[in-house]
């Protein structure tokens, strides 16, 4: 069975944990083959959104008991290699050039909670529940701290890091880790889809930089740098293909080159299925 699967419809791609009997939990190999399925989906030009999915009745319950088994007889130098595979996983979801969205439906706990984090945007259902559980175990969730962090702040991170008591969709959504609450899986796909059509009226590559922005802004002081920083980046950006392209198309009340043509109504649908009576 192939614990990662990818599907790619048009601009969208699905990559869905697949490892329901394990409650979607990560060992090495899963590790590695989500990894790669990251990597191969940011190399392709024609996907535009991402989103990560899972199947089963967690979304990830993280470590897996017999991994943890064969970490716990691992040297100090052995861990670290360890650990290292799981930043490359987290740092490549969190750095992927598109815009990725977690659908949450489920309960997310420890490395899941981290993967939710590296996403862009996350929608749960009210079944989805969070915990931060490593210093039940003695251990701490250093590899996805800098994401969890950034995601909920200090402030809730010292509560649950510390406590590793379990939090719902709403105290999750108040946090900000969670980008909005579904009161069903179909509401769910429902708000998914509002986000992904959104996500496609705006350019690819306005999305990357923007991505990038983020990262670079945040946290730092406004002085003089930062100032030049973004008056450089806006003014890159502006002259690019793409943002040539944008503004030409708003002067021009036209649509721009990116935005996908609106799909069919079911009248012109059935109209175009209609034999040619030339």
């Amino acid at each position: 069975m192939n614990h990662v699967l990818t599907e790619i419809d048009g601009p969208l791609a699905i990559i869905t944990l697949n490892r329901p009997d394990k409650h979607n939990a990560f060992d090495d190999a899963f590790i590695a083959d989500l990894t790669n399925h990251l990597e191969a989906i940011d190399l392709q030009i024609d996907v535009r959104v991402v989103v990560i999915s899972a199947i089963g009745k967690s979304f990830s319950a993280g470590a897996d008991l017999n991994w943890m088994k064969r970490v716990a007889a691992y040297s100090r130098a052995e861990n670290e290699r360890d650990a290292m595979a799981l930043a490359k996983l987290m740092k490549t979801l969190h750095g992927l050039s598109k815009p990725t969205i977690a659908r949450v439906h489920a309960p997310a706990f420890g490395g899941g909670v981290g993967l939710v984090a590296c996403c862009d945007m996350a929608v749960g259902t009210h079944d989805a529940a969070f915990c931060l559980s490593e210093v039940k175990l003695g251990l701490i969730p250093a590899v996805i701290s800098p994401y969890v962090i950034a995601a909920i702040g200090p402030r809730a991170a010292h509560r649950y890091f510390l406590t590793a008591e379990r939090f719902d969709a709403g105290e999750a959504y108040r946090l900000g880790l969670l980008s909005d609450l579904a009161n069903s899986e179909d509401e769910l796909d429902e708000k998914i889809e509002r986000l992904i059509n959104a996500l496609l009226l705006a350019g690819p590559e306005s999305i990357r930089e923007a991505k990038l922005l983020i990262d670079v802004v945040a946290d730092r002081a406004i002085d003089d740098a930062l100032i030049a920083e973004t008056a450089e980046r806006i003014a890159r950006v502006r002259v690019s293909a793409e943002g040539q392209e944008g503004l030409q198309a708003f002067l021009a009340k036209r649509s721009a080159a990116w935005v996908p043509p609106p799909p069919l109504s079911l009248d012109e649908a059935n109209e175009s299925n209609e034999p040619s009576k030339a």
